[in-house]
């Protein structure tokens, strides 16, 4: 028999960046990265959500810090990284998760709604990437995961802004894999179908958008913010050394449909 490697999902000593980090998506994955043993640092634009979800956190006995950041502007990413040096050393684990969604027909979609939704879905994801790449680059290692949506790969109406920005990430991920996977660094992406979190629920109180949801999915029911960790920690772990450039959904059965 051979001498396998057998994966562990143990990030004992890993420094991890998780951008929209005080709620739903972003928090579940902050939690399950500290859980696994990783020290986190969670930011976004709210001081008191980042406090409160850090405190959450910390009261389970996991390592989790914050501190605020605006992603769309390269002075505050920058100033965000300064910070990490100077209190950690090192970033072996990113995930790219702030995000918005401006919900309104193509003909009703203005100029500022395409470019606050782009700022940051795109640009933030852009800016923050390039800054954690540079110092995965010279550790020669690093997990970036970016979080996507089964938008970048479905139509679906009212989404204009932010079903282009998804699959803009999509092809990021790509292009990023291609040019770190030299420096022994992976890029993937998780595409969630429809999460329950502060961001969805006011819509999903529609009855009929809610029936249709479900309708369309396999499971026939919404996804859970804490069914987002397993994959985070496949992704972010020594179990998929040779998985780069993937985009994976998390839909329920949704884009196999």
């Amino acid at each position: 028999m051979e001498n396998y490697t057998y994966p562990t999902f143990d990030l004992t000593g890993k420094k991890a960046l998780v951008t929209g980090g005080s709620k739903g998506i972003g928090l579940a994955i902050a939690a399950g990265l500290a859980h696994a043993g990783a020290e986190v640092l969670i930011t976004g634009r709210n001081e008191a959500a980042l406090r409160e979800a850090a405190e959450g956190i910390k009261k389970q006995g996991h390592q989790i810090y914050w501190k605020s950041s605006d992603v769309t502007l390269k002075t505050e990413v920058e100033k965000l990284f300064e910070y990490i040096d100077q209190e950690f050393g090192q970033i072996d684990i990113l995930v790219n998760n702030a995000g918005m969604n401006i919900r309104k027909p193509l003909v009703e979609v203005e100029e500022e709604d395409w470019d606050k939704v782009m700022g940051t879905n795109l640009k933030g994801i852009f800016l923050v990437g390039q800054q954690a790449a540079k110092r995965m680059i010279d550790q020669k290692s690093g997990r970036i995961i970016n979080i996507s949506s089964i938008l970048g790969k479905i139509g679906s109406p009212l989404q204009t802004s932010y079903a282009a920005s998804k699959g803009g990430i999509d092809q990021l991920t790509k292009v990023w894999a291609a040019e770190l996977a030299e420096h022994d660094i992976t890029v993937n992406s998780l595409a969630p179908a429809y999460i329950i979190t502060p961001m969805t629920e006011p819509f999903l109180q529609d009855e009929e958008r809610f029936e249709k949801i479900i309708n369309r999915t396999m499971m026939k029911r919404m996804g859970r913010a804490d069914e987002m960790i397993g994959p985070a920690l496949f992704f972010a772990s020594d179990a998929s050394t040779y998985v780069t450039g993937q985009v994976l959904y998390i839909d329920g059965g949704w884009t196999a449909n």
